[in-house]
């Protein structure tokens, strides 16, 4: 468990300036830039309302990123649980007055934004374990008593955003929480004691789910079953980044996207346009692009000379890169439909929020690397 010394750290705004990751930034940036021209993409070569909409939202909240970075640890360590329990109360308020779209209820109408609460969670839940585990002496971790809290709260978001239901936001919930967890140095009969339980209660639980999941489950298992059907989505997205081949069809060239072949190709599907259009050429360039920034967050989480930045930061690392391979492998057909997001690159005010809220700690972790806390 991480509990090196730390000392405190002030720093004037020139400082923290020439302190910012300035690779971490760019790449985030360049990330950003090259989701506006696949946006436009999407929207048939038109500067329409997705592209616009995408356009605004990333500039306001790489603008909040910024803000976010300069703003010191100590206050995202003493708010944590805040924040927590703050979304929490946001989440059961979905369950009863959240607005309905697609047979799920997942927003809240604040109206100025739907806001997705599930999304900040994913942020909020990292945070409150980081904490927690930040307080507590490496020989606590693993006592029962001190393993019940973190568990216990894992699992009320998480059930919560799989009612809505969210299988996908939930799944992605549970990998940060765990993450934290696992970082922390819980020993792996706990994990093994959780799995148990988990495949025990699997047959249970397939119970409880929608047809379209079922559905969906089913395809995955034999993508032949239903071409025209639940088996759809992930066919014409295989074909479209099949067709794409090395160098891609060109910019607003792709076939499957512009007959409208590809469902939700603003969304969950916006990689698979873009493989489309730039081909496997192009989607080795954002790869690594993701790479670059998860490998920074790696850095920087081996510099911080705190705990809850060191859980933080490693955390975040695991999960953001569980965001891009479920996203990734959904598209390419090597696991189920569920409904991830592409960081950055989808389109999605509350999850681009999320993600870049937490780019924004994360850079606050490396300004204020050498801060006391507490």
């Amino acid at each position: 468990m991480f509990k090196p010394g730390t000392i405190v750290s002030h720093l004037s705004v020139r400082d923290k300036i020439f302190a910012l990751d300035y690779l971490f930034v760019f790449s985030v940036l360049l990330l950003g830039i090259i989701s506006f021209f696949a946006m436009y993409s999407t929207d048939a070569g038109q500067f329409a309302y997705h592209t616009k909409s995408h356009i605004v939202r990333f500039c306001i909240f790489f603008i909040l990123f910024l803000i976010v970075s300069f703003v010191p640890l100590n206050f995202w360590y003493n708010t944590s649980t805040l924040f927590y329990l703050g979304v929490l109360i946001l989440l059961i308020l979905v369950k009863y007055f959240g607005l309905i779209s697609s047979g799920s209820k997942r927003w809240l109408d604040l109206y100025f934004i739907n806001l997705q609460p599930s999304e900040l969670m994913k942020i909020g839940l990292i945070l409150f374990l980081s904490k927690y585990y930040h307080k507590i002496s490496a020989g606590d971790v693993n006592r029962p008593r001190y393993i019940v809290q973190p568990i216990i709260a894992l699992l009320i978001p998480t059930l919560l955003v799989v009612t809505q239901p969210d299988l996908g936001t939930a799944f992605l919930i549970a990998v940060g929480g765990i993450a934290v967890i696992w970082l922390a140095g819980v020993k792996m009969k706990f994990f093994a004691y959780l799995s148990i339980i988990f495949l025990s209660a699997a047959p249970v639980a397939i119970s409880f789910l929608k047809p379209y999941q079922k559905s969906r489950i089913l395809t995955f298992l034999d993508p032949t079953r239903d071409p025209l059907g639940a088996g759809y989505q992930i066919t014409q997205s295989k074909i479209a980044i099949g067709s794409g081949g090395l160098f891609g069809k060109g910019f607003l060239n792709g076939s499957q996207s512009y007959l409208d072949y590809l469902p939700e190709k603003h969304t969950d599907f916006i990689f698979t346009l873009f493989s489309e259009e730039f081909g496997f050429v192009g989607s080795i360039f954002i790869l690594a692009l993701y790479m670059i920034i998860n490998w920074r967050i790696i850095d920087i989480g081996n510099k911080i000379r705190n705990s809850f930045g060191k859980f933080y930061c490693f955390s975040f690392a695991t999960a953001f890169f569980i965001y891009v391979a479920v996203n990734m492998g959904m598209v390419l057909g090597l696991i189920p439909i569920v409904g991830a997001p592409l960081p950055i690159m989808s389109y999605g005010g509350s999850s681009m929020m999320a993600i870049m809220l937490g780019l924004g700690i994360l850079m606050s972790c490396k300004i204020h690397k050498d801060e006391q806390l507490g």
